[in-house]
């Protein structure tokens, strides 16, 4: 399962603390996730904005905050692409800042877009 912008929803954080069923261990994984999203993003999350998420193409409604506020994935459901390698803008200045946090996201894309 990947998203619009190349990340694997399968392997994401916040999706494995969605799966978890251990509430002890499911809540150590939600702050782990608060953690990260400051070292690594600079953004500073309560605990309480770490909801359920299965994935940015999912249809369930379980979406992290981060997800549902994206720009690139509000981006890529109005071109209807199933992912940024799909676009004709690709890579968009706003998938190129992502990339430097997130850089094998672009090798993913990269290897899609270069198949059309």
């Amino acid at each position: 399962m990947m998203a619009y912008c190349g990340l694997v929803c399968d392997e994401c954080p916040i999706h494995l603390a969605t799966l978890e069923t251990d509430p002890v261990r499911r809540l150590a994984m939600r702050e782990d996730i608060v953690r990260q999203c400051a070292t690594q993003y600079g953004v500073n999350l309560p605990l309480s904005d770490v909801s359920d998420c299965d994935g940015c193409r999912a249809d369930s409604g379980k979406l992290f905050t981060g997800c549902r506020n994206c720009q690139i994935r509000s981006c890529a459901m109005l071109k209807g692409i199933d992912n940024c390698a799909h676009c004709a803008d690709y890579p968009c200045q706003i998938l190129t800042d992502f990339f430097r946090l997130e850089p094998d996201a672009q090798t993913r894309l990269d290897a899609i877009h270069q198949t059309f």
